[in-house]
């Protein structure tokens, strides 16, 4: 740890009795007291549900049970093998993830991303040597708008924890690209191509790196396919997507909690 980072915290720390008697630690889902400044209350925490094991070799996706061969393949990734080397998603979507990815996305509580990086990190599988940590990219018109790429800020905290290279530009938006809601998977990929490159002087960097790609919501995977590709394309040695919320709706009846995939306004279709 960096001189600056030690400064740092033990200016955090000497000051945090002061930051909570001014502003009382408050939990984000339901808003009651709690301990410190960066997490839930029990209730909410119980809330959240964690991707379970066993689970696909390839991409996490929890099978329903019983007794599963170590190394067993789901049912979408034998009838068509993913891009990456698997996913790491912190929850799945559901209406308490719901809500603290709109916050933490719209309502600007960027407060909040040491704690959902938290949750990615513990779902992450071990990265042989020093990894790279690259952001999905939001277009500049987007970033402009927003003010702050949540990805990115995730990307930073998973980096701290890690102990991974955190690179923000790895990756870009070329251009603009609408809501991939409700388009099929020819329709996302359409759209999305060409979208997505890696900058000038970075190519150096990703050729024979072990890559975790981040964002807050997996979706579709449209949009982290599409990074993928143009990462190997490049000489990715390896890219595993790293995401808050995954949207599962076999492993999660979300109807029975309201939502109907979909239709979210901008959930994070990735």
């Amino acid at each position: 740890m960096s001189l600056g980072s030690i400064i740092a915290a033990n200016i955090a720390q000497t000051t945090a009795p002061i930051v909570d008697l001014i502003y009382p630690p408050r939990c984000p889902l339901c808003g009651g007291i709690i301990a410190g400044q960066q997490g839930l209350c029990g209730a909410c925490w119980s809330e959240l549900r964690i991707p379970g094991e066993p689970s696909c070799a390839a991409c996490q996706r929890p099978f329903g049970g019983g007794s599963v061969v170590m190394g067993a393949l789901c049912a979408p990734c034998l009838s068509d093998p993913p891009k990456h080397d698997g996913i790491a998603a912190g929850t799945l979507y559901n209406p308490a993830s719901r809500k603290l990815v709109l916050a933490f996305k719209h309502g600007r509580r960027i407060a909040m991303a040491p704690m959902l990086a938290r949750l990615i990190a513990a779902r992450l599988p071990p990265m042989e040597g020093d990894g790279l940590i690259i952001p999905v990219p939001l277009h500049r018109w987007r970033l402009w708008h927003r003010g702050y790429n949540q990805a990115a800020l995730l990307g930073a905290e998973l980096a701290r924890l890690t102990g991974g290279t955190l690179l923000v530009d790895g990756l870009a938006r070329t251009r603009a690209t609408p809501s991939l809601g409700g388009l099929g998977k020819k329709a996302r990929a359409r759209t999305l191509a060409g979208a997505i490159a890696i900058p000038s002087g970075k190519a150096a960097q990703v050729k024979g790196a072990r890559i975790i790609l981040v964002d807050d919501v997996l979706t579709s995977g449209a949009t982290s396919d599409a990074c993928v590709k143009v990462l190997k394309k490049a000489g990715a040695a390896k890219v595993v997507v790293a995401c808050f919320a995954r949207v599962m709706d076999e492993a999660l009846d979300l109807r029975s909690d309201n939502i109907t995939p979909g239709t979210d306004p901008d959930p994070g279709a990735t």
